[in-house]
């Protein structure tokens, strides 16, 4: 069968908007019919900071594949074991955090895409192809199109090397972790800050210079939102389940509440 398409990295190449729901404590096969539902595009499944196994998170990426909601997993910034064990189990983009240096996009893009490219092992029939792929060369070809590979940019040394990361083969997108940034900067939570707008001009100069996509994570208020995406975030991580379940479970507390009782 062929390959089942990367509804994000199709939405990147043709310029357009690729809106994220973040997964920290969902579970289960609904996720991203939920997603699906609320008009995202990918799921940000994250390993790093979010209470997922490696097997709870290929579950969510099998149940994505047939849905058209692309599923991403973010890991830990050295586990790339864990990153293309779940490239094989179902994930169609990957987010390594914490990534200073062309040297370690290197590695990471090198561990990620399929020789000659890159040096990923072949692991069997991926699901991506329904677990029946073509021919291993056509097929490896085929994945290498289809995977989004996504480096964070999280400090200033980031910041100042965003040309050289974003001049890696085999490197999609830099995605800004604006939270990581402030505080790194030492304004924690001030993602308005002018040396955070001249971040993201810097970053996105490079992805524009060579190509890439820029990302936007921990961005939630409108005003700020507004300004990144117009400086051209096209990745953008646009909520996450506790987020939304807070927000909405806290203006539908209000509203019960505020109802006359006589």
């Amino acid at each position: 069968m062929p390959i089942l398409r990367n509804t994000a990295l199709a939405r990147l190449r043709a310029g357009e908007v690729a809106l994220g729901m973040g997964i920290h404590h969902l579970r289960g096969a609904g996720v991203p019919m939920l997603a699906a539902a609320t008009c995202h595009d990918w799921l940000f499944i994250d390993t790093e900071h979010g209470a997922l196994s490696v097997s709870e998170a290929s579950q969510i990426c099998l149940a994505a594949l047939p849905s058209g909601i692309t599923p991403i997993v973010r890991v830990c910034a050295g586990a790339l074991d864990e990153a293309t064990r779940a490239l094989d189990n179902g994930a169609q983009g990957i987010v390594v955090p914490h990534v200073d240096t062309a040297e370690q996009a290197r590695r990471i893009a090198a561990a990620f895409r399929f020789p000659p490219l890159g040096h990923r092992s072949w692991g069997g029939p991926p699901a991506s192809f329904g677990f029946r792929p073509p021919e291993a060369a056509e097929a490896q070809a085929a994945i290498n199109a289809e995977t989004l590979v996504c480096v964070m940019i999280e400090t200033p040394d980031a910041v100042a090397n965003a040309g050289a990361i974003a001049a890696v083969a085999g490197i999609d997108a830099l995605m800004i972790g604006t939270s990581d940034l402030t505080a790194e900067m030492g304004i924690p939570g001030r993602i308005g800050d002018d040396r955070v707008q001249a971040a993201y001009r810097a970053v996105a100069d490079a992805c524009s210079a060579h190509g890439k996509v820029l990302g936007m994570g921990g961005v939630y208020d409108h005003e700020n939102a507004a300004r990144y995406v117009g400086m051209g975030a096209r990745l953008v991580l646009a909520g996450s389940d506790h987020g939304y379940l807070m927000a909405a479970g806290t203006a539908r507390t209000g509203f019960m509440r505020a109802l006359p009782t006589s």
